[in-house]
């Protein structure tokens, strides 16, 4: 019976096979299908094709195992924007050049239709605007604090060249061609410390701020009349005084206490009083702070007033014969 079952599943198991549909590869509609991109350079060979019966042949292929297919991530929105907005022009000062003023580092406008700190040079608090060829003084930024405009053609100094600019503490205009200073140039200026005029054409001092520590008009043609009455009499901070080469014919009196120094060189002074540095009713008096006095050059004899000297530290410098 064994036997019998045994010989019965063969049978069965046979035409099973038998019966079966027989496997064959799949054949796709190209025959490039399994190329690789490094096979593509051999498959066809155009060259030997005449021209005007070339064919384009079309094949599908297969990317190989070593290569990666990279697809560029998306753009987010936000980073085009960014990119529209560097595109965009800008001034020196970051504005656009669509707005109509001028603002920041540049300053107001000039004559010229520049603004100021194109025409000169600003940095920081500081205006420079030497060996410009200019002719006035330009608009100043309100924060100015230091204005040096030295070497140019400026011939006056108006009223409101330097209004409202409360926080300027020197000006610098080192040969111009300066001959008439409004008499309220300087006076208004509060913080006003350091004043330098020298080498110009000046023959009338204007009314100067008491704030002044330092003041130089030096190589001027302020003669005679050229320096009010007691100029410099409540100027309780002023420690340097130059007025070298102004044709001046007397010192400038009172002096402030706490000078230090006064320049006269190459004028014409022809005498000196015993109270011109002394207080001669105080023999005990000492005049510390005034060490630094220039006579020389002018036709003065020093030797002829030496009570004039007794309460200073040091002689003046100058002629004693």
């Amino acid at each position: 019976m064994k036997a019998l079952a045994r010989l019965i599943v063969g049978l069965v198991l046979l035409d099973a096979a038998v019966t079966a549909p027989t496997l064959e590869s799949i054949n796709y509609d190209s025959e490039t299908y399994d190329a690789t991109l490094e096979d593509l350079d051999h498959l066809y060979n155009y060259e030997n094709i005449p021209v005007g019966r070339a064919e384009m042949e079309i094949a599908t292929v297969m990317p190989s195992g070593n290569r990666e297919l990279l697809t560029p991530p998306p753009q987010p929105e936000e980073a085009e924007e960014e990119e529209e907005e560097e595109s965009t022009p800008r001034l020196i000062d970051g504005s656009s050049p669509q707005e109509p003023e001028f603002t920041g580092v540049l300053g107001p406008q000039t004559n010229e239709d520049f603004p100021t700190c194109l025409l000169c040079t600003c940095i920081s608090t500081t205006v420079y605007c030497d060996d410009r060829e200019l002719d006035a003084i330009p608009p100043l930024p309100k924060n100015t604090a230091y204005f040096y405009s030295r070497f140019n053609r400026i011939k006056k100094i108006n009223k409101n060249d330097f209004a409202s600019l409360n926080d300027l503490r020197r000006i610098d205009l080192t040969s111009n061609l300066i001959s008439e200073i409004d008499e309220d140039a300087f006076r208004k200026l509060p913080q006003l410390r350091e004043l330098v005029l020298r080498g110009n054409k000046i023959r009338q001092l204007p009314e100067l701020p008491t704030t002044l520590r330092f003041i130089d008009i030096s190589n001027n043609r302020l003669g005679r009349k050229g320096i009010k009455q007691e100029a410099f009499k409540d100027m309780y901070d002023l420690h340097h005084l130059y007025l070298t080469d102004n044709n001046l014919d007397h010192i400038p009196l009172p002096l402030p206490e706490n000078l230090r120094a006064l320049h006269l060189q190459n004028n014409n002074i022809l005498e000196m009083h015993e109270d011109t540095f002394c207080n001669v009713k105080n023999l005990t008096y000492i005049r510390k702070a005034l060490e630094d006095i220039r006579l020389d050059g002018n036709p003065i004899n020093l030797s002829k007033t030496p009570q004039a000297y007794m309460c200073l530290p040091r002689l003046p410098i100058g002629s004693l014969v």
